[in-house]
């Protein structure tokens, strides 16, 4: 069985019996070929390059075997001209190692465009641990033991991935992380952290829907109607927002009988209808309505539920809502529907945290400025600029949105210039791989 077919458990045996526990891809800027630590390691670069739509010359994969839970972890460094890759830690499971390495590499792009976009001095970067089979996740003694050993790798890196939460990590998990390692941004605010973003995420999604509203001469909010899939942190601080705009009605679908009911309470009287769903069911996306918000699943806007939307924005909090960047925005497209690009309106979340270590100011301008209209890398003005060059240009609105995002991921960090090239050489230099 190919590398990439196996299982995460049986990749890492495979990683042992080649007398190795950890690993790396590197793309060599000089050759244009993939540098790896290990020959056995060929498939998986073949992998990366043989049309791998998520591979875009990312400047290093690494990976490495947590020493006592034997968990597989991975840190994706994409592009880092504007400064060290920066991610979130996503904690799932994953079938096979091409399904781990293409969320790896295609998480890590995102968040180089969405950083880009967003005006941070930060390169794109994702951490990734293979959740294990079973529930033995859920024990805390083994997440303690599994987040520090994650903060190890990660320091072994020296910089060029700095860690966040993401899917599957939580506030207590970036405790224990942070403890190992000081390159750890969304930290608790016990020890000094930004805290919950969501607010801010949910406050930046809805600025980019009246960047689309006003780029098509809709006008506001008021009087709207929105379809919403997943109430989370995010999806009900968006409710909120939505309700404080006068939104005409909003209907959102949510797995949760309880969540639903807490929501009911919560905005009672609103004009809110809360739909049950099962997993898998996307039903709401089929509502009539302005605006379709996507809160929950990757991959959700796709060949059978594109053909069902009927509303005339898209625009939502959930990552990676295409399952295929280019078709799937070519479909939306034809049907004259506005996509508004995932990572250029729900950049809050690492905008809340990105630069924390700067310290905390009350309604800190700087990350009050995303919501505003005047700034050149607010969320409004950036999602008003990539649609008309859309329209201009006559490409999707993803395609104008990643060649926004593509020339400002190119700037140089105005002090450290391409730092994080230097780290991942002298890793290689002083063969990481065989250290630890």
């Amino acid at each position: 069985m190919s590398l990439v077919d196996q299982s995460p458990e049986a990749f890492i045996s495979q990683l042992r019996s080649l007398g190795q526990h950890r690993a790396y891809l590197i793309h060599d800027p000089h050759s244009g070929q993939i540098q790896r630590s290990h020959p056995g390691l060929g498939e998986l670069a073949d992998f990366l390059v043989a049309g791998n739509r998520d591979y875009q010359q990312h400047e290093g994969v690494f990976l490495a075997i947590g020493p006592r839970t034997g968990a597989l972890f991975g840190a994706f460094v994409h592009r880092t001209n504007r400064g060290q890759g920066q991610g979130g830690l996503r904690h799932w499971p994953y079938a096979n190692m091409a399904a781990f390495l293409r969320d790896g590499l295609r998480l890590a792009m995102g968040m180089t465009r969405k950083n880009a976009l967003a005006g941070l001095w930060w390169g794109g970067g994702k951490g990734l641990i293979a959740r294990a089979p079973g529930e033995g996740f859920r024990d805390p003694a083994y997440r303690v033991q599994l987040y520090s050993e994650y903060a190890a790798f990660v320091t072994s890196l020296r910089g060029c991935y700095i860690t966040a939460e993401d899917a599957g990590t939580g506030p207590d998990d970036m405790a224990v992380v942070h403890q190992g390692t000081r390159f750890a941004t969304c930290i608790p605010p016990q020890i000094g952290g930004s805290g919950n973003p969501s607010p801010a995420t949910a406050r930046g999604v809805v600025c980019a829907m009246e960047g689309a509203l006003d780029h098509l001469g809709l006008g506001t909010l008021a009087g709207k109607t929105i379809a919403m899939q997943g109430t989370g942190n995010v999806g009900a601080a968006m409710i909120g927002e939505l309700l404080q705009r006068g939104v005409a009605g909003i209907v959102a679908s949510e797995l949760s009988a309880e969540r639903r009911a807490q929501l009911l309470r919560q905005f009672a009287g609103a004009p809110l209808t809360m739909v049950a769903a099962e997993p898998g069911d996307d039903s709401v996306l089929a509502t009539p309505c302005d605006i379709l918000a996507p809160n929950a699943l990757g991959g959700i806007l796709n060949p059978d539920t594109i053909p069902r939307i009927k509303a005339r924005i898209v625009c939502g909090a959930a990552n990676n809502q295409l399952l295929d960047d280019e078709r799937d925005a070519r479909a939306l497209a034809g049907r004259g529907i506005v996509y508004v690009p995932d990572y250029l309106c729900n950049r809050m979340g690492i905008v809340n945290c990105a630069n924390e270590q700067y310290g905390q100011v009350p309604h800190d301008p700087a990350i009050e400025r995303h919501f505003g209209r005047d700034w050149d890398n607010s969320v409004y003005v950036i999602t008003r600029r990539a649609l008309e060059l859309a329209t201009a240009q006559g490409i999707t609105t993803a395609a104008a949105a990643n060649k926004l995002a593509d020339e400002l991921a190119l700037q140089p960090h105005p002090i450290w210039g391409h730092r994080t090239r230097a780290i991942i050489d002298g890793l290689i230099a002083d063969e990481w791989h065989r250290q630890g």
